[in-house]
């Protein structure tokens, strides 16, 4: 196996598609009642990314998992916070790519400007649960039966995690296209696939 983490692609559309239309189908983890098709899905990777960062992870030439950040809401005093979502195939679970690929996104926010990364999990989850902990995450409150999906309410656990000091003039965040090009970018992708290669060697 050869892991390797880049930026998303236009073409990557149908790869995440795939990936994400059993989360939609068969879980309640995605509140989506209809998996996206790839049209929609590209047209999401072109919104997301005109200000926030969507990352891929391919084993070879196969994408297999991917996360991104998105608006968390839209008054002006939000704008230092943003929500992240994280997805792999089922068969790369538990193996030690997802910390490195959020982690990656985090630093990208981080060089970005941004303060805060919030993330909602369906309960029970407590698998995403115990993850987004290991990752800094704390738990902030419940909303209960937020949600209604195959036949039932279900609640959403709300986490967060700082990315930079809470400073009283903190500056205005970066949009993605601005950074993208810079060594710093390029330098946080590099060190996330020189850990992914130790993965390989250990």
């Amino acid at each position: 196996m050869s892991f390797k983490i880049r930026l998303v692609q236009e073409s990557d559309a149908s790869a995440i598609a795939e990936i994400y239309r059993p989360y939609v189908e068969q879980t309640s983890i995605s509140f989506e009642y209809e998996a996206p098709s790839p049209t929609e899905i590209l047209q999401r990777i072109q919104n997301i990314t005109t200000e926030y960062p969507w990352l891929v992870c391919l084993n070879g030439n196969t994408i297999i998992g991917y996360a991104y950040a998105g608006t968390h809401r839209h008054r002006t005093a939000y704008q230092w916070s943003v929500e992240s979502a994280i997805y792999f195939s089922q068969e790369f679970h538990s193996k030690g790519l997802a910390p490195i690929l959020y982690k990656t996104l985090f630093s990208l926010l981080q060089n970005q400007g941004f303060h805060t990364v919030l993330a909602g999990i369906t309960t029970p989850n407590d698998k995403s649960v115990h993850f987004h902990q290991k990752m800094g995450f704390t738990h902030l409150g419940t909303y209960t039966n937020i949600g209604f999906k195959f036949g039932k309410w279900h609640d959403t656990q709300w986490y967060q995690r700082p990315l930079n000091d809470y400073t009283t003039e903190p500056s205005t965040p970066k949009k993605f296209p601005e950074i993208v090009n810079t060594e710093e970018v390029q330098e946080i992708i590099q060190q996330a696939n020189r850990e992914l290669e130790g993965k390989l060697e250990c």
